[in-house]
């Protein structure tokens, strides 16, 4: 069936100083809320005549009604032809109506969204007709429009633009949607109305899709408690509820609290290595939030880019600090005990699904399939990544003048050693990558070039903040194929990290084409400046426009199985697969090139950059390693564990992954890990490392075929990228590879031995 409005969430490849993100569904009694990721990432008013306790009813949870200021709002603002979301917009590709959009529209729309399929939903399980595949399947993909029209949108806002309004709907509306989520898969009429289709399946000749759809849907079901008793059933609503609360919780604090400890300084002196580009954001930032002198926001990771230019080592170490305990200064937005609540609420979820932990329940419909084989391949690649990362600390320890090295210190250094090496660092090359020009020339010049598609940029669709543009996107045959929005500058009201996700969904059965967008964090230039972006930015752009494309060419019947609709551990590789063009040489030729002068790279300057580009990855590698495997030691603890102290499980379980290495801080820390606690990747952090085997894999083969042509293009855009969750996806992978996906080419990109291969 389809689910319940997505998440979306900050996520992307591993190796980016900034993440990378992609949307897709959320799995069932994973609540919607503000990402998608299945939203996350990345990620979302009352109809009164239907009445709010009507919807609690109907949810089958007992939900704690929000302050009485919410609940005035949604008094103030009742559901009817004048809320914009009340209809489909008529605005091209039924794009989001944002200029008649206002904060008190939400959370009208979505009670009343949660009642209209809510009623849906019981005239499918109160149906006196045997189920068929039409009465019972197809009805609950047609159901939840009016709720999917206008969390889609909400998710992407709060995600992207929040303010303390939304995130009042926000909390009030979290629980109730996971209760409404309950309401549907923990329904003992409808489950067995799907099962009954699923017994019966093979004599109905149903065409493939419809085949994966029922099998998908009954799955859902069961993994989401359908088959427990009734009082089991009652014990996992309230379980889900209060997840679905902290989660929500700790997006918020997280906010909070990486607003309130960016670095503050009023003397210019402690700023010296900055250059006067970066030096002017940081004054914008601070006139933004009206303070005084120079404001250094924090970015998701725990490293900071502009650790790599500050020359002095107390500002360097002041500011990593801040990063490091963004999360844990006391206070209302400290995360700690909300994460150890997290930790034993899931795990009793999984003990009553009938699971040893989270990670196992969790990886039930992976293409890992269990916690104990994702650790494994990741556990084969500790030995190879720590001894490099070993290697390259020493370099940086011959530059230093005594003293040990510590983690504020390894950007500075490491980026003399490359600069030593290779004769290269990254003032000399962000001059070249303009990041209209990166889109224009690069990113959608790829996209023309393997797949035939354009782009024409929309002036007069309406967005949600200035700094957002939109495109048309045009098939091969002049067709409209889908609307993109990006939105690549930081804001304090906008979640760390970068993500894809979709305001409609592409669907057959709905008649809707695709409407994608993109988000990052890339430091917006002050008035008048170039917007100017590193090597590593740019490629988070190729990332999430392969999220973005994954999107786009949808061609399915069935929204639940529409685009980026797939496993965790797979949804990655469409967009880890499309960084690799960011530097194909004939892509890279036509975007690299001097925002002032037009000039394209120097050739020179160009080799030093590919030569480089193996360099620190023994400490990109462990630092993606140390938080893949601190989110499984997480949640692969059992019922009934007592954690006291997260800092003390986060050291222990990194000595025990030996992971434990001073110079090298895991990429996120327990406290400020959105992924895993808000945006849908707890137990799947793994998912980028895995799928980034398939993506080196992926792009070996069209290397061995003769690289980017179009009909390599077409044929992956055919087998791969249009079939969302339509077949099985070892199976869909294996047959446009033609073999087994293996690490030599994982291993040969990262530059590591062969012989560190997992099995």
């Amino acid at each position: 069936m389809r689910p319940p409005p997505p998440k979306k969430v900050p996520q992307g490849r591993l190796n980016l100083a900034q993440d990378a993100s992609c949307g897709r569904r959320p799995r069932p009694n994973q609540p919607s809320s503000t990402i998608k990721q299945i939203g996350p990432p990345a990620l979302h008013k009352v109809n009164m005549k239907l009445g709010i306790q009507y919807l609690i009813t109907a949810a089958a949870g007992v939900i704690a009604l929000a302050s009485s200021a919410i609940s005035a709002m949604a008094a103030d603002a009742p559901f009817g032809p004048g809320n914009p979301f009340y209809a489909p917009s008529t605005l091209p590709f039924q794009a989001p109506p944002f200029d008649k959009i206002h904060d008190s529209d939400y959370q009208p729309a979505i009670e009343a969204g949660m009642a209209e399929q809510m009623k849906e939903i019981r005239a499918i399980a109160d149906n006196p007709d045997q189920p068929t595949f039409e009465n019972t399947i197809v009805a609950m993909e047609k159901s939840g429009q009016l709720l999917n029209r206008v969390t889609e949108v909400f998710g992407a806002v709060t995600s992207a633009n929040t303010n303390p309004d939304l995130q009042k709907v926000e909390q009030t509306e979290t629980p109730k949607l996971a209760a409404h989520n309950d309401a549907i898969y923990l329904d003992e009429k409808l489950y067995r109305r799907v099962e009954a289709i699923y017994q019966q399946r093979a004599a109905l000749n149903l065409d493939p899709e419809s085949l994966r759809l029922v099998e998908f849907c009954y799955r859902e079901f069961v993994h989401a408690g359908a088959n427990l008793s009734e009082a089991h059933k009652h014990e996992l609503k309230k379980l889900n509820q209060e997840i679905s609360t902290l989660e929500n919780d700790f997006k918020n604090k997280l906010l909070a609290a990486t607003r309130a400890a960016a670095y503050t300084t009023t003397d210019k002196s402690k700023l010296a290595g900055l250059s006067e580009v970066q030096l002017g954001a940081a004054a914008e930032t601070a006139k933004t939030r009206k303070q005084q002198g120079w404001v250094l926001a924090l970015q998701n990771t725990t490293q900071q880019p502009l650790l790599a230019d500050l020359n002095d080592r107390a500002t360097r170490q002041a500011l990593f600090e801040d990063s490091w305990n963004r999360a844990e200064r006391g206070g209302p937005n400290d995360t700690r005990a909300t994460i150890i609540r997290l930790v034993q609420l899931r795990a009793d979820k999984a003990k009553l699904l009938g699971f040893p932990n989270f990670a196992a329940w969790k990886l039930e419909d992976q293409m890992a399939k269990t916690p104990e084989a994702a650790l494994r391949f990741m556990d084969a690649l500790v030995p190879a990544s720590t001894a490099n990362a070993a290697g390259e600390a020493k370099d940086i320890q011959e530059l230093m003048n005594g003293g040990e090295v510590e983690p504020w210190d390894w950007d500075f250094y490491s980026k003399q050693v490359r600069k030593a090496k290779y004769d290269i660092e990254d003032a000399q090359v962000r001059p070249y990558f303009e990041v209209n020009n990166v889109l224009q020339n690069g990113v959608f010049y790829a996209a023309n070039e393997l797949y035939g598609i354009t782009f024409q940029e929309r002036k007069d669709i309406p967005v949600y903040q200035p700094d957002v543009r939109v495109f048309e996107v045009m098939d091969v045959d002049g067709k409209p194929l889908a609307l993109f929005y990006c939105d690549y500058f930081k804001r304090d009201n906008k979640n760390g990290g970068a993500w894809m996700s979709n305001l409609v969904d592409q669907s057959k059965l709905l008649g809707t084409l695709p409407v994608i967008y993109n988000v990052a964090n890339f430091s917006k230039p002050a008035p008048g400046q170039p917007a100017l972006i590193s090597f590593t930015d740019a490629t988070t752009m190729f990332h999430e426009f392969g999220h973005a494309l994954h999107g786009m060419f949808a061609d399915t019947k069935y929204p639940s199985l529409s685009g980026t609709s797939v496993a965790r551990d797979f949804v990655e590789f469409p967009s880890q697969f499309n960084e690799h063009w960011a530097t194909y040489p004939e892509i890279f030729n036509h975007y690299a090139k001097h925002y002032e002068t037009g000039a394209p790279m120097p050739a020179e300057l160009v080799a030093k950059l590919v030569n480089a580009k193996t360099f620190n990855q023994g400490y990109a590698l462990t630092e993606l390693l140390a938080a893949a495997e601190l989110d499984m030691q997480w949640h692969t603890q059992t019922p009934g564990t007592h954690i006291e102290n997260s800092d003390v499980f986060e050291k222990e379980a990194l000595t025990r992954t030996h992971l434990s290495i001073s110079y090298v801080p895991p990429r996120y820390r327990s406290s400020y890990f959105s992924h895993i606690w808000s945006t849908g990747y707890a137990a799947g952090y793994y998912a980028y490392l895995w799928s980034e085997m398939l993506d080196d894999d992926a792009y070996q083969w069209f290397l061995d075929h003769g690289g980017m042509t179009r009909a390599n293009g077409d044929r992956f855009r055919r087998m791969v990228l249009s079939r969302g969750n339509t077949e099985d996806l070892a199976a869909m992978y294996k047959a446009w590879l033609g073999s087994e996906p293996t690490v030599t080419p994982m291993l040969k990109e990262r530059g590591l031995s062969p012989t560190s291969q997992p099995n």
